[in-house]
Order: structure tokens, then sequence, then C-alpha cells
């Protein structure tokens, strides 16, 4: 008996040991005092819990591994007797008949016990000589440790059963390469293909323009460091410092930086009447005699306004954005050709773009455009 409750604590005391802030922990305890009282916690409740605080992966893993410390089930069948019975349904086939599909899928998956060593290896074999019903079998005893997985991904951009649908895909392509005769489990085999499938249907979601796992895995390692390196120094922290932090290169934080872009349709609406569309205030591809003329003096007045900047301001920001017929230039190669970091380069273009729009000249222009 003691030594069932010293592993117990141990537990406890493993899951324990990673951090959550203040406002965190309050949440979640109300979510385990309710799951105490009702046997389980609402897998609804703890991702609304991850979504309303923004948690990162990390976090939402460590709250799914402190509720498994503590032996709460997390189900979204908490408080119900049963499940009313319905007309069986492939896994497929759940989402589009019905409205319930996750618990009908969870309910569902429970139907197919774990497999042995020896039972994953006979499999692997029948696999390999095409046989259909085996590699069904597989498939299907090892859809609870999808659902384990993309419990860790949940508050993201998917839902969780979207998130399981990728995890599938993932554990399917697992199934097809998995060689019995290296000696590992199949689950961790297939923890790798699951955990993949499933980033990669995330980075496909967050974007309109898909960008590649391993750069939207960077944004948030990045963007992470960042508010953890402000809460601790109380300010922005420099290129530097979030390098330091974060095991990345200067170059690889910028370039992660500049891949990060929002889209917007030509469609939406803009101004009050909302009869306006975005595309309609873009400019023709052929301007009129006119607008040459307009366009000219603005570039006139511009270059005025530039050459009266300090020298390397002025250098900055010819470079930067092309001024006098060459080539914008990129802000790593402008630090290069200066021998400015991108971090200076940047600070000078910023401070020279706010001394140009307080000069009357670009005022002037912008009331009369």
């Amino acid at each position: 008996m003691w030594v069932v409750a010293e592993r117990v604590l141990s537990r406890v005391m493993e899951a324990g040991s990673g951090t959550l802030d203040e406002v965190v922990e309050q949440r979640l305890q109300e979510l385990i005092e309710k799951g105490e009282e009702e046997g389980c916690v609402p897998l609804s409740e703890i991702n609304k819990l991850i979504e309303e605080l923004e948690l990162e992966e990390e976090q939402a893993e460590l709250i799914h591994e402190r509720l498994a410390a503590l032996g709460l089930e997390t189900t979204d069948d908490c408080g119900r007797s049963e499940i009313a019975p319905g007309p069986e349904f492939e896994n497929g086939q759940l989402a589009d008949s019905t409205s319930d599909a996750l618990a009908l899928f969870l309910r569902d998956i429970r139907r197919y016990p774990l497999l042995t060593a020896e039972e994953e290896i006979e499999l692997a074999k029948r696999i390999e000589q095409g046989d259909l019903e085996a590699k069904e079998r597989m498939i299907n005893s090892n859809l609870r440790l999808v659902v384990s997985i993309a419990k860790k991904y949940q508050g993201q951009e998917l839902s969780l059963l979207d998130l399981i649908q990728e995890g599938i895909l993932g554990l399917i392509r697992a199934v097809e390469k998995f060689d019995w005769r290296r000696g590992y489990k199949f689950s961790t085999y297939a923890t790798f293909w699951i955990r993949q499938a499933i980033q990669r249907g995330l980075a496909n979601a967050a974007r309109t323009i898909r960008v590649p796992v391993h750069i939207g895995q960077r944004q948030r390692k990045i963007a992470r460091a960042e508010r953890e390196l402000q809460a601790r120094l109380g300010r922005e922290p420099t290129d530097l410092e979030l390098a330091r932090e974060t095991g990345l290169t200067i170059d690889q934080i910028i370039e992660t930086r500049e891949v990060h872009r929002s889209v917007t349709s030509l469609e939406r609406p803009v101004g009050e009447d909302g009869e306006t569309e975005l595309g309609d205030l873009l400019p023709a591809d052929q301007r009129e005699p006119h607008e040459e003329v307009e366009l000219s003096l603005r570039d006139e007045s511009v270059r005025r306004a530039i050459e009266q900047l300090p020298e390397r301001e002025r250098q900055v920001i010819k470079m930067r954005f092309g001024i006098g017929g060459a080539e914008p230039t990129p802000l790593r190669e402008t630090g290069r050709r200066l021998g400015l970091s991108p971090e200076g380069v940047r600070r000078i273009e910023r401070e020279a773009l706010r001394k140009l729009a307080e000069k009357r000249e670009l005022a002037a222009l912008a009331e009369a455009a």
C-alpha cells in the first residue's frame, strides 16, 4: 500500500514540477475541484481554459499532466449516466452523421483493446503482405494514442475533433511505414508521425498562405521568449537577448519575423457604408497623366526631405526603400554594407521615418493627396 501511495505522490510531484502563473493555477484548481466532485473533468472546460488564457503548447500539456497525475479522467461524457444509443458509424462518417461526433468517437474507440508487443509484430507482418484487416485493427487499436496527443494541442486553430482527424492521418502513415524488425514499440514510432500530422494541420489552418511547420514552431518559440523576457526585464528584449534565450541566430529571428504577414481579402468591405471594397481603393496598373505628375512631385518632395536627414539616416532610408532608382535593400544586407547590426538598422530607420513624418513638406503633401 505504501509503495502505491509513494508512486502516486511521485507522479503528482513530477506533474507539479512545471510552473503556471497564478491565474492559470486558480482556474486549474477550480477544474480539479469540479473533477473530484463529478469524477472527471469535461474536455470542453479544459479547452475553454486554454483558449481564454491563450496558453502555449507546453502549458496545455502541463495541465493535462496535472490532471492525469491526480487520476482525473478528461472526457466530454461527464455528468452523463449513459449516451443515448444510436446507429453504428464508421470512423470517417462520425463528423457528418451527428452533432455529438466527439462523444461518439471517444465511446467507439473504447471497443478496440490495446495491443501487446507480440500482437503488434504479428499485425505488422500481415500488413507487409497487404492484409487490410490487419491494417485496420492496428489503426483502430491505436486511436487512443491519437486522442492523447491531440489533447495537448487544444486551444489553437482546430477543434479537438479536427486535431484527432489530422492525427489519424499521421497514424495511418505510421502503420504503413512501421518496420517491426527494428525492435521498438509501435506507439513510440507512431507518436512522431501523429505529432507531425497535427502540427502540419495547425499550420495550414492558421494561415491563408501556408508556412512550413518548422517556421510556425520557431514563431511560437520566439513569441514565448519575448513575453518571458519582457516580464523579466521590464522592457522589450533585443534581438541578441532573444537569440540567447531561444538558441536561434539573430538572422533566424529576423527571417522568422519577416515571414509573419497578415492576409486580407480584396473583397473586404471598407468605409462606413460597407459598399466599397478594399480592391476598389487599390491603384490600377496604368496611371492617368495627372497621376504621373502628382507622383513625380511627391517623389521630389520626398527626396528633398530625405536630403535634410543626417548622413547615416539618409543612407539607411535610401537603401531600405530604393530611393534613387535602386532596388530596396533587405534589412540584413543594409546592415552588412553599413557595418551595422540588423537591430541598429531598424532603430535608425524608425527614427528617420519619425523625422520625415514631422517635416512640413510631407505634412502638406499628405493634406493635398
